[in-house]
């Protein structure tokens, strides 16, 4: 009988997650924690996480069956060595999360963001720091012992999923080059923001010095909750960009000085915001506010596009004024018969005001026939009588002021305007607006097609698989500033959604374009690519540093063509 033909070989179909598997090599995640985090187990812990973190961009498998996700993969090109996929189930990665959570979560992210920075060249000198919530299920009764059991507080909080009714955990992250996290750590659910931010400012110097960079040698970005009397002793020896609230007097004062003066610098449109559907045109406005007796810098930012919120607000200011000023004048009287009273009548009306509206009155004089039958000589009798006429008009000069006010915001820095270090107010805004790099960092993590439902008990292990959906999370940014960047060094452009240029690809856009990749792996020998990659294909594989071979070799890393100079 002749032998099987396909006998000893077996086939996989590979997607992205041989990519992320090259950068996770090239960022050596499985070295450096098991460095970190000592453990006797079979299951070293970087293997866990670098399996974890794989099953994560997959955005298909939920994380309760990553056993049986690994069970159809290629897990000696993927993991670096054919392990048996029921080495990940449950009560070894339980374990693994509990020896994270001993070693440190936060202290294995720091580690991973120096090797980054070290190996892609990150420029750390803008860092980006923000906080959000995580909505949970389930009870978590020990959180609220005192003391509490290990790990984050997962109680209730200000939701920022807008569900009050659960619990919750924190999460809070440090970032550069606009979303590449370098630190992280999941925090109690009634964090404050402001108290969280206290807490960064008070050991990011230390931080920092890791990556090569003393005081003033960095800048903070960070929302408006940075802004207190506590948080600004802090920062005045360190270069900081932050949103002044609203409810700051000074910041009200301050728009309305813009705004009066009219003295406008042009900005116009930002590079980091071509991409959305309407970009702003911006303008700015240098002056100063002065907060607990200390001056700082301050610049007024105008946008046509302005907030809706504001808008709809004045809309609604504007209506209660029109209906304020009508009751107002229906309740003079129309008719007069004698002139001199019509005539005070329009002088007291014309007086009338509101905030957005002013009555222009005027009268008019109306003769008719006196009733009854008119006399056989001389002229008819007649009367006289004198109507208002009033006409409401809206103060235009008053509600464009605030209109123009509602698209206004304020910068609040103790960077200077001019000199060494500077930053004229454009690139005080663009350093601003990378924040927003931070917010999609947080749509990654609450991404339900990244992250499933948490299934965990304990507080501890949810801390744990935090570490884990922000290494996912830098491996996804690590992956889309490579393209982005070999794009720009080249001044090429990739075929995008549709097949449009573009040179702004995302990770996920990559993640598509990669799919039923089929290969053969023979018992003994090479394993073969069945069908040759795609034009489009090779493109995107091009500018990830990468080639064919990483679908067949488990030792494929990233090969960095173009490198950012600090600063650059």
């Amino acid at each position: 009988m002749a032998a099987y033909p396909f006998a000893g070989i077996r086939f996989f179909t590979h997607a992205s997650l041989p990519v992320a598997a090259a950068y996770c090599r090239t960022l050596d995640v499985i070295g450096v924690i098991n460095r970190i985090v000592p453990t006797s187990m079979r299951l070293s812990p970087g293997l866990a996480v670098q399996a974890m973190v794989l099953d994560v961009l997959s955005c298909k498998n939920p994380m309760y069956r990553i056993e049986q996700f690994w069970e159809q993969q290629d897990r000696a090109l993927l993991l670096g060595r054919d392990v048996d996929s029921h080495i990940f189930n449950d009560t070894n990665l339980g374990r693994v999360l509990d020896a994270i959570f001993e070693a440190g979560p936060s202290r294995i992210i720091t580690e991973l963001g120096l090797e980054a920075a070290k190996k892609f060249n990150l420029d750390v000198s803008v860092v980006s720091y923000d906080t959000t919530s995580t909505s949970v299920w389930g009870e978590y009764r020990g959180s609220e012992n005192d003391p509490p059991v290990e790990g984050p507080r997962i109680v209730r909080g200000h939701s920022k999923d807008g569900r009050p009714d659960l619990k919750q955990f924190m999460t809070e992250l440090l970032c550069v080059e606009r979303g590449v996290p370098i630190f992280s750590s999941t925090l109690d659910g009634n964090s404050s923001d402001k108290i969280s931010n206290n807490r960064m400012l008070s050991r990011i110097g230390s931080l920092m010095a890791r990556h090569g960079l003393g005081p003033g040698a960095f800048t903070y970005v960070a929302d408006s909750s940075v802004v207190t009397s506590g948080n600004l002793s802090l920062l005045s020896g360190i270069p900081f960009v932050s949103r002044l609230p609203r409810n700051f007097s000074a910041c009200l004062q301050a728009v309305d000085r813009a705004v009066e003066s009219g003295q406008w610098t042009h900005i116009g449109r930002l590079a980091e915001l071509e991409s959305t559907r309407v970009a702003a045109e911006y303008k700015g406005h240098e002056t100063t506010v002065d907060i607990g007796g200390v001056t700082w810098r301050a610049v007024v930012v105008h946008s046509n596009a302005y907030d809706k919120r504001r808008q709809k607000s004045i809309d609604y200011e504007l209506e209660v004024s029109l209906k304020k000023i009508t009751a107002m004048a229906k309740s003079v009287q129309k008719r007069y018969f004698c002139e001199q009273d019509a005539n005070a009548a329009v002088q007291a009306m014309s007086q009338m005001e509101t905030a957005l509206h002013t009555l222009k009155a005027s009268y008019r004089e109306t003769v008719v026939n006196r009733r009854g039958r008119p006399p056989k000589e001389g002229p008819r009798p007649t009367n006289t009588y004198y109507d208002l006429v009033w006409e409401i008009l809206i103060r235009e000069d008053r509600l464009q002021t605030l209109r123009e006010q509602a698209g206004c915001f304020v910068l609040l820095s103790n960077v200077p305007s001019c000199g060494e270090n500077s930053l004229d107010a454009k690139a005080l805004l663009r350093t601003y607006k990378g924040q927003y790099g931070v917010e999609n960092d947080f749509s990654f993590l609450k991404d339900p097609l990244i992250v499933n439902d948490l299934f965990l008990k304990k507080p501890s292990r949810v801390d744990a698989l935090g570490m884990i959906l922000v290494v996912a999370l830098l491996i996804w940014r690590l992956m889309e500033r490579q393209m982005r960047m070999y794009l720009a060094h080249e001044g090429k452009r990739l075929p995008g959604w549709d097949n449009k240029p573009t040179d702004r690809p995302t990770s996920f856009m990559m993640s598509t374009v990669f799919y039923n990749i089929q290969v053969a792996r023979p018992r003994r020998g090479e394993p073969v690519l069945l069908k040759a990659l795609s034009g489009r294909q090779m493109q995107f594989l091009d500018a990830l540093g990468l080639d064919e071979r990483v679908f067949l070799d488990k030792g494929v890393k990233c090969i960095l063509q173009c490198r950012r100079k600090p600063g650059g």
